[in-house]
């Protein structure tokens, strides 16, 4: 059982902290063994055990905060000061006041005799059974500074990829938002300034004028309709990509996207390769390895796989048997797996493939913006170039008549 309590040290100063314990009277003991004066003891229930709830906006930890809290912890640590004092040293250091306030929280838990990856273990939101499970590994090899270090690097690793990916993508969302705005401003100022001198000049309209007035008239008398899409679709999509029924569904159509799924499934790859390497290298058992990595691979068909090889594993058989039948594993991967397992080299077959698909992925970057920016730029010349055509056709029209 574990209980949360409030108490004095022997310099008069208010501490909280949760520690484990078989009833409250024992947890009593244990606290007065320690020289502390109760000021207040409950078992953790309920909301007490989690006690602090995130939330998408303002209680948010980015990438770029955990590899600073990692990367700081580990130097303090390792200059010899006590993980106690060193999270303590931090609150305040981070840059990201929700996770001070939790670096402190945690200080008090370790304190008051928790396990620092127990306490770890109740923010969930944070702290990954990744992190986690590393954490735990280097408390019980005494080398919990190099692990602290080891995960500020795989997680630096892990915010690169992303930012990568965000910067490959910033180019392209930008055109399209360009493109939309100049279509909207298009169709609702200047189209319909323009409508009343072609509708009055007499004469046959095209159909390509026809077209573009009667999407301006739409869209700036029925822009709710086109609102209530915009709405139907976000919903869809929110449902499809965080519903336990609809994220299955999602996660398969992502790796189907022309140009892009490729991609998703290099990203999913080296999640897989990185992951499992390093924690074959903290000492974690292949199977439990495996289901921390399935967790966050961050595909649901990818998820499956490794599920199944759990059962191979534990079964007896090669940790390749799932992939080997699987189109979403390349050969050259479960191939090497293979021989990692026959070597007794798993872990470093892992990361030297973690290195092969982290470079294929910025290979595919590469390619993708290059091909992307030609081709927004041609879709971008010939809508706002048919918009400006159509407009201009009835007038040149009505001057060859007039003349």
């Amino acid at each position: 059982m574990q209980f949360v309590f409030k108490a004095k040290d022997e310099r008069g100063t208010t501490i909280k902290g949760v520690i484990e314990a078989l009833n409250e009277g024992q947890a009593l003991e244990i606290l007065r063994k320690r020289n502390l004066v109760i000021l207040d003891l409950k078992e953790a229930i309920g909301g007490e055990k989690g006690k602090i709830k995130i939330s998408f906006t303002k209680e948010k930890v980015s990438s770029k905060d955990m590899v600073i809290f990692s990367r700081q912890l580990a130097v303090i640590i390792s200059a010899g000061l006590p993980l106690v004092q060193a999270l303590e040293t931090l609150v305040g250091q981070t840059g990201n006041k929700y996770l001070d306030k939790i670096i402190g929280k945690i200080a008090d838990e370790v304190r008051g005799g928790t396990r620092f990856s127990s306490s770890l273990e109740r923010y969930p939101k944070i702290f990954d059974k990744f992190y986690v499970y590393m954490v735990r590994a280097g408390e019980v090899s005494g080398k919990l500074d190099e692990v602290l270090s080891y995960l500020a690097d795989e997680k630096e690793k892990s915010y690169d990829l992303e930012r990568r990916i965000k910067g490959a993508m910033i180019y392209p969302v930008f055109v399209l938002v360009t493109v939309v705005v100049i279509m909207i401003l298009l169709l609702t100022f200047v189209i319909p300034q323009i409508t009343s001198l072609i509708t009055e000049g007499g004469g046959e309209i095209p159909l390509p004028t026809k077209i573009v007035i009667s999407l301006s008239d739409f869209l700036r008398h029925k822009w709710y309709i086109i609102l209530g899409l915009v709405g139907v679709l976000f919903i869809f999509y929110f449902f499809l990509a965080n519903s336990s029924k609809g994220k299955p569904i999602w996660d398969r159509l992502v790796l189907k996207i022309p140009v892009f799924g490729p991609l998703f499934q290099k990203v999913s790859l080296v999640r897989f390769t990185n992951s499992l390497s390093t924690l074959i290298v903290g000492g974690i058992p292949l199977p439990q390895a495996l289901k921390i990595t399935a967790d966050i691979v961050g595909n649901v068909c990818y998820q499956k796989i490794i599920l199944e090889t759990i059962r191979n594993v534990e079964s007896g058989s090669s940790i390749a048997t799932a992939f080997l039948s699987s189109p979403l594993i390349p050969k050259i991967l479960s191939h090497s797996l293979i021989v990692g397992e026959q070597t007794g080299k798993l872990d470093e077959v892992l990361s030297k493939m973690s290195s092969f698909y982290s470079q294929e992925v910025e290979n595919t970057l590469s390619q993708l913006v290059s091909l992307l920016e030609p081709i927004i730029i041609v879709v971008l010349g010939v809508v706002v170039g048919g918009i400006v055509l159509s407009v201009f056709m009835p007038i040149y029209q009505l001057a060859s008549i007039q003349f």
